[in-house]
């Protein structure tokens, strides 16, 4: 299997002090189909183009999924696809929030190898291979085996789906009432990160798209969580999708909890 964490490092470390150095003014933040809640600055667009740039140069043969490009989902199945997010919580970004993050996996032939989620802003990064388990800034890192009773649930709002919003607040509402609490921060690959890490329990987001969660389940799978579809079904990278994640004590019970509040 190719080395991407010794090759790929460097790469996302220089692409995120793109993201540290940034000036956000003027005509630098732009909304998408004018929604404000969806938002681009040219900051992801040089962030992505950098990393496909570097990509490119060092994998000619690979095909690209990216936020801010057009794709063609039938590149899952080559035999090496990269799936980015060039900044996974931009509306923090643009705010100065200091929590967001650059999402990268390598997939071969429709099954991801390799990820990778950056926090320029922590100066972490959270790195999985197929088989070989997930580490944050080179140590091994797993779930924690925690009680329900005592769980952080994070969550997030999927905001460009208005129709999914009293959902969401109803499920946010079954959990902080059974566990010890919640937490909404704006970046699923973190959120994911977090979890394979031990510093949460339980995600969910009622719709997120390939690229906001592509890393992000394979550093859950390789610290001994499970993350599914909100039926239990494994994730179609192919479009936007629902997920849930939790450890492997907690899946179980706390899957129960979110059906009870969808049914």
């Amino acid at each position: 299997m190719l080395d991407f964490e010794k090759t790929l490092s460097p790469i996302l470390y220089e692409a995120g002090r793109i993201m540290t150095d940034a000036n956000l003014c003027g005509d630098s933040v732009a909304e998408k189909g004018a929604d404000p809640a969806n938002l681009v600055t040219v900051y992801d667009v040089a962030v992505q183009k950098y990393l496909i740039d570097q990509l490119k140069a060092r994998y000619p043969q690979a095909s690209f999924i990216a936020e801010e490009k057009d794709n063609d989902p039938a590149v899952l199945q080559d035999e090496l696809c990269f799936i980015m997010d060039p900044i996974d919580g931009t509306t923090n970004f643009v705010h100065d929030y200091h929590h967001s993050a650059i999402s990268l996996a390598a997939f071969s032939y429709g099954e991801a190898v390799f990820a990778a989620v950056l926090d320029p802003y922590q100066n972490e990064l959270f790195t999985a291979t197929r088989g070989g388990g997930a580490r944050c800034n080179g140590k091994p890192i797993h779930t924690k085996a925690r009680d329900l009773a005592y769980a952080i649930v994070a969550y997030g709002t999927a905001p460009y789906y208005k129709d999914l919003t009293q959902k969401t607040f109803d499920t946010v509402k079954a959990f902080f009432n059974v566990t010890s609490d919640v937490r909404r921060l704006g970046s699923a690959a973190l959120d994911l990160a977090y979890l394979a890490a031990g510093r949460n329990d339980i995600f969910f987001e009622f719709m997120l798209s390939p690229w906001d969660i592509a890393a992000g389940q394979l550093l859950i799978k390789e610290a001994g969580a499970k993350i599914t579809d909100m039926d239990g079904n494994e994730i179609d990278f192919s479009r936007p999708s629902p997920v849930f994640a939790a450890s492997a004590e907690l899946y179980d019970q706390a899957f129960s909890v979110l059906k009870k509040t969808v049914s």
